[in-house]
């Protein structure tokens, strides 16, 4: 295995395994790619000669032997999808799970306790390789296999590793789900434009625009913080200070992103069930 052939067997290509797959194909980090989906998601990549589209595990070539299996499953469909690829595990591959909630302890009693595992989560901002990974390794992965998962996961952005799998799951919390937290915003400020007045159209454009532009701006400004970037915006007494006084009132954003990350972290252990 070696950057210049990597082949992976992609168990779920929905919205973040289809993510995945487009940021590996993106940044030729692989040179094939088995994708089992019986659903449209594969669909997109038809014509892509890196990748062999298959409905079922049992369609997945006889022999393959993937350098890696990427389990990208809701974790409710786990129990009935995961076990058909034990015999594709054990010719060698490391096993890189992106299941939330799904931990390395339940891989280990799936395929075996010598099978070397990498939980992860990533976000779907990888489809444009502007996501970010935090992954934690079992004690069977390999310095190989980790850059190799590392690499696989660099191809949708940042990546970041951890050796507590505990702090997965509030990864899973904060961004895993966080670009949702993000859309949900840029609805509500193009709804509050519209009730304000504006048009629905260009209410939603200044929204859009706003936080891609806000959010581009912070990774342009990494020795501010975001206090500070807040801060540079808002000028006393004026409009926008009136608006966080909203905002950051007791009950405001801060106290439902709290809550709503802890409910998160809540959802994502009791998956592990």
């Amino acid at each position: 295995m070696t950057p210049e052939k990597t082949e992976v067997l992609l168990v779920g290509c929905g919205k973040m395994g289809g993510a995945l797959l487009a940021g590996w194909l993106k940044g030729k980090a692989v040179t094939r790619a088995v994708v089992v989906d019986p659903g449209p998601g594969p669909d997109v990549f038809a014509g892509d000669p890196r990748v062999l589209a298959v409905k079922s595990g049992n369609e997945v070539p006889a022999g393959f032997a993937p350098d890696v299996v990427v389990i990208a499953v809701k974790p409710q469909m786990m129990a009935s999808a995961a076990p058909a690829y034990r015999e594709v595990v054990a010719r060698g591959a490391v096993m890189l799970s992106i299941a939330a909630g799904k931990t390395i302890d339940h891989f280990e009693t799936l395929y075996g306790p010598s099978t070397p595992i990498v939980r992860a989560m990533p976000n779907t901002p990888a489809a444009i390789g502007r996501g970010i990974s935090v992954a934690v390794p079992n004690g069977r992965v390999t310095a190989e296999q980790r850059a190799l998962c590392d690499r696989l996961l660099q191809a949708g952005g940042d990546v970041e590793w951890v050796e507590d799998e505990q702090l997965i799951d509030v990864v899973t919390a904060t961004s895993g789900g966080g670009p949702a937290y993000v859309f949900l915003l840029m609805e509500a400020m193009a709804a509050g434009g519209v009730a304000a007045g504006l048009p629905p159209d260009l209410a939603m454009k200044l929204a859009r625009t706003t936080v891609s532009g806000a959010g581009e701006l912070a990774v342009q400004s990494p020795n501010d913080s975001a206090e500070q970037l807040r801060k540079n915006v808002t000028s006393p007494n004026g409009t926008t200070q009136a608006a966080l006084g909203v905002l950051m009132a007791e009950g405001g954003v801060s106290d439902l992103m709290i809550r709503a990350i802890a409910a998160a972290t809540r959802r994502s252990r009791e998956l592990a069930n």
